[in-house]
């Protein structure tokens, strides 16, 4: 149901909505009662007309004779009581022999009853009915007893007055008992959302929670459940802000180094006459800084459509064994370039998307071979474990310091900043990974020991995967 004006203010909303509930209570309990009330009123006639057809049936048992009874019309006025009642005896062929009838009232042809019968009858004037036929010795009279209903329907016109005016004011008392009530159980509301305008980028671990309250906030389950909300949305929010504040300062830094390798070598080749080999050799090692840029851009670029909710994978049936083989094969010169043996013992299928799975597993290989020890051992390996499969790479080496594991999935960090290198991925290697995991709803692992570096990748495989 919705209101034909709805107003914006939730405080007047809910008055509103109190004001209607407690109308269609208070109207429903008038209907109630308006019914009893005119349910008894017609009882009570039904029981002070029968009791006057049984006085008159005592009457005529008792006379000797209708015309000893003709001549005593006071006594049935006198039973009457007032003008809104009537009575009349009519004999077997219809003719009136006895009628007290103040109000005029015209009496219809009535059926045979051996038995008393009500009946309403609405002529000039609404009347309530009730007749039977009579016996003295052969002769059968027939008893009829009256009550005009004008009385009562003006009791209960004025009833339904009375009943208006009270669901009116009761209806107008609920409003503002609810707009009142309202607008003290919303403080707290209010107050949070101050305490939210408040919030700003200086501000971000500010604290909505209410204190000040009508009623304290931890006594209040929705409103402590909607400001540890707000507060935990804030706490990411704020971690998101300091983590691409941090990404800007490392974007600005790794993009500034190669930018000054590039201007420091043209400056110095620019202060004197060069040879056409002084140039080549220039150009050449320009070309390497752009390519270290193009890669971190490309790396870059991945990221950022990798985060869009419009990304998807496409999903497919991947042989583990032929794809390591294949990438152990493509760096089968740099791992004989530093004395390393590539061990693979893959096995099994993936459902994932075949680009961005050799893309993550490119990855972890070549950090596998650029920082593991020389004349050391890497190891690819695969694993199916109940509703998951797992692919690790394992390199022999120094072990990653404790304080840097949970953080080397972040973009552009570097346990060892010394150990950039001209070919590498600017910091962006693991981050790539961490994303092709994301956009899989898997899982990329980080552990070290004395045993050297495994990085782990976590592959869900259900139905929808």
């Amino acid at each position: 149901m919705r209101l034909a004006f709805t107003p914006r203010s939730l405080s007047m909303r809910l008055a509103l909505w109190f004001a209607l509930a407690s109308a269609l209570l208070l109207g429903a309990i008038g209907v109630f009662l308006y019914r009893s009330l005119a349910s008894e009123l017609a009882w009570r006639d039904d029981i002070a007309l029968a009791g006057r057809i049984d006085r008159m049936r005592a009457l005529v048992a008792d006379s000797d004779s209708i015309e000893a009874l003709r001549r005593r019309p006071q006594l049935y006025a006198n039973m009457l009581g007032n003008r809104d009642n009537a009575l009349w005896m009519l004999d077997a062929t219809g003719q009136l022999l006895i009628a007290v009838n103040p109000g005029g009232l015209a009496l219809p042809s009535l059926p045979p009853a051996p038995s008393i019968r009500l009946t309403d009858v609405a002529t000039r004037q609404a009347a309530r009915l009730a007749w039977v036929d009579v016996w003295q010795g052969n002769r059968r009279f027939t008893v009829v007893a009256a009550k005009m209903l004008a009385e009562r329907e003006r009791m209960l016109a004025s009833y339904r007055m009375t009943l208006g005016a009270a669901l009116a004011g009761g209806a107008l008392l609920s409003f503002v008992l609810g707009w009142l009530i309202s607008q003290r159980a919303l403080r707290p509301v209010r107050l949070m959302a101050q305490q939210a305008a408040a919030v700003d980028v200086r501000r971000l671990q500010q604290n909505v929670a209410v204190k000040l309250t009508p009623v304290p906030l931890e006594e209040t389950q929705e409103l402590q459940q909607l400001g540890a909300a707000l507060d935990q949305m804030l706490t990411r929010l704020a971690d998101g802000f300091v983590q691409l504040s941090r990404f800007s300062e490392d974007l600005a830094h790794e993009m500034r180094t190669p930018l000054h390798n590039l201007m420091g070598h043209t400056e110095h080749a620019l202060r004197k006459r060069r040879s056409a080999d002084d140039y080549e050799q220039l150009l050449a090692s320009n070309l390497e800084e752009y390519e270290r840029l193009a890669r971190m851009i490309d790396s870059m670029l991945f990221l950022a459509r990798s985060e869009q909710p419009a990304s998807s994978v496409t999903l497919e049936t991947i042989d583990l064994a032929e794809l390591c083989t294949q990438l152990v094969d493509y760096f089968e010169g740099v791992a004989e370039e530093r004395g390393i043996s590539v061990v693979v013992h893959a096995a099994g299928e993936l459902v994932a998307d075949r680009a961005l799975l050799r893309r993550a597993l490119a990855n972890l290989l070549a950090n596998a071979l650029r920082y593991g020890d020389a004349k050391g051992t890497v190891t690819i390996h695969t694993r199916a474990d109940g509703d998951t499969v797992s692919l690790a790479v394992h390199n022999t080496g120094a072990p990653i310091p404790a304080v840097h594991l949970p953080h080397v999935f972040e973009r552009f960090y570097r346990c060892d900043p010394a150990r950039s290198q001209g070919g590498d991925s600017g910091g962006l290697g693991l981050a790539i990974v961490a994303s092709i995991m994301h956009l899989h709803g898997g899982e990329a692992r980080a552990e070290s020991n004395d045993t050297g570096n495994r990085f782990t990748l976590v592959f869900p495989q259900s139905d929808g995967m």
